[in-house]
């Protein structure tokens, strides 16, 4: 249980640092933009300076940089094999990996012969299960000795210590080819 204690905190910790540094791409993405606009809209007033050139630069590579962010995202979901690098189509992946996240969930199982919708009862039917799975069956403690290999006698011991003879070898290795 240590292990998943500590699993579990760090999953916590991962899924802040991820909704900090990653999360709502979408309205990072839409914010990129807003600024995009109005920096040309500004150009198209008339007012222009170098700074305003630098500005846009720094802010289309920043909406370009969330774009590939919001792409490879999905495609991780959507765990798609054929897909080629910088793709546009993310609504296919969306949908790709909304699809596996409901193919992938158990709405209902049959547990001795009754249809379970309770998914809390799934839950600890499956645990169950897999616990029973796994669990090794006392088996009676055999020796060495007990009747599993025959015991040789000291004239087939020392048989066995005798080096080969030269016409044992050569059978030996003309048996190979």
């Amino acid at each position: 249980m240590w292990f998943l204690d500590k699993l579990k905190a760090m999953m916590i910790l991962l899924g802040i640092w991820h909704r900090e540094n990653f999360g709502s791409m979408d309205m990072r993405i839409k914010t990129f933009e807003e600024e995009i606009k109005k920096v040309d809209d500004m150009v198209s007033n008339g007012v222009y300076d170098g700074t305003l050139e630098a500005r846009r630069k720094a802010l289309v590579s920043s909406c370009k940089k969330w774009y590939i962010r919001k792409e490879v995202h999905w495609k991780q979901m959507s765990r798609s094999r054929h897909a080629k690098e910088m793709d546009k189509n993310t609504r296919y992946f969306h949908n790709l990996a909304s699809a596996r996240r409901r193919n992938n969930r158990i709405d209902a199982l049959m547990i001795h012969g009754r249809v379970v919708r309770n998914q809390a009862k799934i839950k600890v039917a499956i645990r169950d299960f897999y616990k029973d799975l796994y669990q090794q069956e006392v088996s009676p403690n055999l020796g060495f000795r007990d009747g599993l290999v025959m015991q040789i006698d000291v004239e087939e011991a020392t048989e066995l210590e005798l080096m080969p003879s030269v016409e044992e070898i050569k059978k030996a290795v003309w048996d190979c080819e």
